[in-house]
């Protein structure tokens, strides 16, 4: 028996009609569709073959986790499908949506390949973080776009200190600072002055938001590097993020160790256009005037 677990931004009811939608078509294909206890009300009957709660066993037994949302309802998704070890499928329904896959015009096409089989994986490098106070421990996470050390307070300058590999690389006043993934790199990252780094790159980004030094660029470091961000111990608290879902608040002093995730995400792919047609799109970048490449 294939099974899927269906996963929705319910808060429009466009959205819930085209989620029963595809949990019909699914029907009919012979895949039963399971969905998360805290949507199943709204999703109706029709959708609820099988409810389960949204833990780290959801998505357990399944073929994958079809998203239907934006990137906040797949960030969801691939929560659940991580630790299941089975690949997420993201279709937008929201604005931008560089996560998903396909878009709501594409959905049609999207079931059609869950149901033939159609589609082959990817992995995505993710990053594990620990926060540290006096040498406990006091967060332990994960992010698949980026992990974000930001002021807590409007008024104050966030000192902190970045450290790479063992070794201080500079210190400085700023808003934030962010250690992010490729995938991530298109996101928060981006918006702070990143660069955008091509999914299939592996490397980690760190990137100061609004940073009062003049050493204060992008990096880009190796996978296997280990990077912390020290703050001032005399300095002021912290929040810390992990693709902003995930919020902790942390005190004057406080260390984050962030490595390469021990655990990918794997993602669903359906056809193997390269990640630039994805860019120019996303982006609505002037591409008039390409010739393209010589026909000699």
């Amino acid at each position: 028996m294939r099974e899927v677990l269906l996963v929705v931004h319910t808060g429009h009811q466009s959205n819930i009609d085209l989620a029963r939608q595809v949990a019909g078509r699914l029907a009919v294909g012979g895949v039963t569709t399971r969905v998360l206890d805290d949507e199943a009300r709204d999703l109706g009957p029709s959708c609820c073959t099988k409810v389960v709660p949204a833990d780290d066993h959801a998505a357990e037994g399944t073929e994958l986790v079809l998203v239907l949302g934006g990137d906040g309802t797949l960030l969801r998704g691939a929560e659940l499908a991580r630790p299941a070890r089975v690949p997420v499928l993201g279709v937008n329904l929201g604005r931008v949506g560089f996560l998903a896959e396909a878009d709501s015009d594409a959905l049609h096409e999207a079931v059609g390949h869950v149901l033939e089989r159609d589609y082959f994986v990817e992995e995505r490098m993710t990053l594990d973080l620990v926060a540290k106070v006096n040498d406990e421990v006091v967060v332990k996470t994960w992010a698949l776009n980026e992990i974000s050390v930001e002021k807590l307070i409007r008024e104050r300058i966030l000192e902190v200190v970045i450290e790479v590999d063992g070794r201080p690389v500079s210190a400085f006043g700023c808003d934030g600072v962010l250690c992010a993934t490729p995938t991530g790199s298109t996101a928060y990252a981006f918006s702070a002055g990143g660069p955008v780094v091509w999914p299939d790159v592996q490397a980690i980004l760190v990137v100061p938001s609004n940073a009062h030094a003049l050493f204060a660029r992008p990096l880009v470091v190796s996978p296997k590097s280990h990077v912390a961000f020290e703050i001032e111990s005399t300095g002021h608290p912290a929040a810390l993020s992990a693709d902003g879902r995930r919020t902790f608040e942390l005190p004057a002093g406080a260390r984050i160790e962030i490595v390469e995730g021990e655990v990918p995400l794997k993602v669903v792919r359906l056809r193997q256009a390269p990640f630039t047609d994805r860019l120019v799109e996303k982006f609505d970048l002037p591409v008039k005037g390409w010739r393209g490449p010589s026909a000699g």
